[in-house]
């Protein structure tokens, strides 16, 4: 089988609805936006539980998906998009929010576990392995004593949607180079 036969899948997370739109938990559905927006797509087409659009990028095919089943479940959808387009684990990017980093920071990696973010959590169980790229968009800590559940249901701050242009094209490059040089080199040049 040739490298290229099978499409790339990059999948963003977050939740579905207008007023989800521009939380901090929806980060992965705004890096693909801005994705879906370089490659002059729309999300026009449901398939699978998942917005979904197709683009080609450098003679690479590719799928971007929203699930649209909610944080807690989107595995479902990329499990059942990834199983309908024969697309091995290594050609499966999911863009997602992490705490952990701090706001304008993205983190390549090609495997690992879900660090307590529940739409990661489902990705794991569903496709039943770790092993698997993904791009972490820090989205930084709660203040103060605030719960982390509620701190990523808030919007982004008026000084944080400033910055967000550029972490949102930080990493729609990071995904650019993933696609054309492979996750090493994306690591390599992105984090």
């Amino acid at each position: 089988m040739k490298e290229n036969t099978s499409p790339i899948l990059i999948a963003g997370l977050g939740n579905p609805g207008r007023k989800y739109r521009r939380n901090r938990h929806n980060i992965g559905f705004m890096v693909l936006d801005a994705l879906a927006e370089y490659l002059g797509k729309n999300f026009t087409k449901m398939q699978m539980n998942a917005l979904v659009t197709k683009a080609n990028y450098q003679a690479q095919r590719l799928i971007l998906a929203k699930p649209q089943t909610y944080m807690n479940n989107s595995g479902q959808a990329i499990k059942s998009l990834a199983h309908f387009y024969k697309i091995p684990l290594e050609k499966v990017l999911v863009v997602y929010d992490d705490v952990d980093l701090p706001f304008d920071t993205i983190r390549l990696r090609p495997q690992g576990g879900s660090a307590g973010q529940k739409g990661m959590k489902s990705t794991i169980e569903q496709l039943n392995t770790q092993n698997f790229p993904r791009l972490r968009v820090g989205i930084g800590r709660p203040p103060g004593r605030m719960q982390v559940a509620d701190y990523v249901l808030q919007n982004f701050s008026d000084a944080e949607v400033e910055t967000l242009n550029f972490v949102l094209n930080d990493a729609v490059q990071a995904i650019l180079t993933f696609i054309t040089e492979g996750i090493e080199q994306a690591m390599t040049q992105h984090n």
